[in-house]
């Protein structure tokens, strides 16, 4: 049975973005099961963990064949024997892999870095003077995503693929702005993603430890 390393409870702010959700996206729309084995935040440094994922984050990954850790490859290495994720001819496939890196390399970089701002260092005197310039960059790459989307419904064209998983993660952890609203056709690809039953599968079964920790603690909810 393939196998997903998750928390069992992260800060408000993180649920709905901690990476384990684009593995479990990706499995939920090539119609693969899975369980998923929940770890404590203190549990990040067991040696047990880390032999699993070097760097104490999540996702790991199993499925009886192989035993994987970084999201993009796990979603990449579901994706190469799914048909709902990935075209079986080379040119698809290459368009999937362009766009995947792009959302990774090109795109989340700067979107990290303003999240980072906002939520972790925002009390720092030198946060304001560097956000506006995170800011900038930031729009001018999704000034250039939206051209480069244009008037398709994903960015591999009319078929959703795992590079969109990748892109739409990545896109939505900037809901603690309201910077998309500037780029409409990407906030409605976003959307328009989020409405997938897959997606919605996936971030009930993020979210559901996540719930169960804070009816039992609700303490945990002012984390």
């Amino acid at each position: 049975m393939r196998q997903v390393t998750a928390f069992k409870w992260v800060p408000p702010f993180a649920q709905g973005s901690v990476r384990d959700i684009r593995v479990r996206w990706a499995l939920e729309e090539a119609g693969l099961g899975y369980d998923d084995r929940l770890i404590d935040l203190d549990e990040r440094d067991s040696a047990a963990h880390r032999a699993r994922q070097p760097f104490g984050q999540v996702p790991a990954y199993r499925d009886g064949e192989v035993e994987m850790f970084e999201s993009g490859a796990i979603v990449l290495w579901i994706a190469q024997d799914s048909e709902a994720l990935m075209p079986d001819n080379a040119a698809g496939r290459a368009l999937v892999l362009t766009w995947l890196f792009a959302a990774m390399n090109t795109i989340e970089p700067v979107v990290a870095e303003l999240a980072g701002i906002d939520i972790f260092h925002a009390d720092e005197p030198w946060a304001p003077l560097r956000r506006p310039a995170v800011e900038a960059q930031l729009r001018k790459r999704l000034g250039e995503l939206q051209a480069a989307l244009g008037p398709r419904r994903w960015f591999t064209g009319d078929r959703f693929s795992a590079a969109d998983i990748l892109m739409v993660h990545v896109l939505r952890d900037l809901r603690h702005t309201d910077i998309l609203a500037d780029y409409p056709a990407l906030a409605d690809y976003v959307a328009r993603a989020e409405a997938r039953p897959a997606f919605r599968r996936a971030l009930a079964d993020q979210l559901k430890p996540f719930k169960a920790a804070e009816a039992a603690d609700p303490a945990l909810t002012a984390a």
